[in-house]
């Protein structure tokens, strides 16, 4: 698996700090991670930290300016061989159902050819809203994989489906999906 890239997205979950070991996972496979976060993502957690762990730049907004003079989501597009979204909130699943391409992330799925995963993270009422649902159901009908939540205790303090899937799990799920 040496020579496969990953885009890693990243959205405002609280389960966002397990994006952390997830890279670490993905760098003893001696994969290479792009990372690009949310506007919201970089509220609940620094670039700075992604950057840190990935020996590259963290890709937090599309009109920042180009360093290199690339459009970075055609470029992100170009390198990837496969799309993680972990933890991915009700907003992105809205956002790709819908194709809204209104940052950097929802932009960067419409324009790439490999195989995207989302692995949900959220509150188990709105895990199981109906609205959310339809969305997960026209997804995966086009082909998106998606790593399901687990039970588990939720930042508010209730227990139910909604908690990040196991590290593990969303990890062997990525290496099955790169072969």
């Amino acid at each position: 698996m040496k020579s496969k890239n990953i885009v890693l997205g990243v959205t405002a979950s609280i389960a966002i700090y397990k994006a952390c070991e997830i890279i670490r996972r993905f760098q003893k496979d001696n994969l290479k991670l792009s990372v690009v976060m949310t506007k919201n993502a970089t509220r609940l957690i620094s670039p700075q930290v992604f950057s840190s762990l990935t020996g590259g730049p963290v890709y937090c907004d599309e009109f920042a300016g180009p360093a290199n003079w690339t459009i970075e989501h055609i470029s992100l597009a170009k390198q990837a061989d496969l799309v993680l979204i972990a933890p991915a909130t009700a907003n992105i699943i809205g956002k790709i159902a819908n194709g809204i391409a209104d940052d950097l992330l929802s932009t960067l799925i419409l324009a790439v050819k490999v195989p995207v995963y989302i692995a949900p993270a959220m509150n188990e009422v709105m895990f199981n809203n109906k609205i959310l649902q339809s969305n997960i159901h026209k997804l995966k009908k086009l082909g998106f994989g998606f790593i399901e939540p687990i039970r588990g205790k939720l930042v508010c303090g209730d227990v139910g489906v909604g908690h990040l899937a196991s590290v593990e799990t969303i990890v062997k799920e990525v290496r099955r999906g790169l072969r």
